[in-house]
């Protein structure tokens, strides 16, 4: 892991500190490094949000059990939002959840069955509360599912679990945005169809989005947009952006996601979020 270097200033944003009570970050492209690495300056920052009052909340494609894991000895109180939004969890118990029928997740697997018939080198990861299922059980792609899926399970049939389905996952070994997505254009008028990372598409009811958990949130706090720092760097994390006045894109960041954020951070590989609170709230 490295270090956090010193804040510096963030061009175009003042200097804290300022009234912030919720600071909400994407994963990967964003808090994480490409090695996929926590920052180390984060722990201390953690301490010193929580002596402050102020509530820090991963939001994310990946599923509960991975983000738990990845913060488990500063859990407590920490609201986790799970699987671009469907997913809800603080302190264990469930905060709000937006399930997927189960037939029509049954639909999206057929649908990537017959690409990967046709030649595409893609696979499915239907996302239950309890684990995540797949069928393809090659080592390549069992890597990728197990980098955001720590509890996962192979299947003979994705389509017959028992579990409550709330996405499902595509990853797609080419490009995301121009294969797979696609292909998925018959759910687009009734569901969410999100290209969440260069090789991942998510399939979601339309009610779920990571914006839409983070307003349920700020609603049951009683905390405002204003009071709201907020960081992305890619099309799922779009709705979660109009919800806070503290919007940042990351260096970097898919150019949609820069069009829709206030201001610019520091690349995640400068550890951007970390300098970035530092400078708004005057750590």
């Amino acid at each position: 892991m490295h270090a956090t270097p010193p804040p510096t200033d963030i061009p175009g944003v003042p200097a804290g500190p300022a009234d912030i009570r919720l600071v909400v970050t994407d994963m990967d492209g964003t808090l994480l490094d490409d090695a996929k690495r926590i920052p180390d300056g984060l722990w201390p920052m953690l301490a010193e949000l929580r002596r402050r009052g102020v509530l820090f909340s991963p939001a994310s494609g990946r599923q509960y059990a991975t983000l738990a894991r990845q913060f488990a000895d500063v859990a407590e109180g920490m609201v986790f939002i799970a699987e671009n939004g469907t997913y809800v969890v603080r302190d264990g118990v469930e905060l709000s959840a937006d399930p997927l029928e189960g037939a029509v997740a049954a639909r999206i697997v057929r649908t990537v069955r017959r690409l990967v018939a046709d030649g595409v080198d893609a696979g499915a990861v239907v996302c239950g509360k309890r684990a995540a299922y797949v069928e393809r059980t090659d080592e390549p792609f069992l890597a990728e599912v197990r980098k955001y899926y720590v509890e996962h399970r192979i299947v003979p049939d994705v389509t017959a679990v028992e579990d409550e389905v709330i996405k499902v996952a595509l990853f797609d070994f080419g490009s995301a945005e121009h294969s797979v997505a696609p292909a998925l254009a018959e759910f687009a008028g009734t569901h969410q169809v999100v290209v969440s990372g260069e090789h991942w598409v998510d399939v979601m009811n339309r009610t779920a989005n990571k914006g839409t958990a983070l307003r349920g949130l700020q609603r049951a706090l009683g905390i405002t947009p204003a009071q709201t720092m907020v960081f992305g760097d890619y099309l799922n994390d779009l709705e979660m952006l109009d919800a806070a006045e503290w919007s940042f894109a990351m260096a970097g960041a898919h150019p949609e996601v820069v069009r829709r954020a206030r201001h610019m951070a520091p690349s995640n590989n400068d550890a951007g979020v970390l300098r970035t609170i530092a400078h708004v709230l005057g750590l």
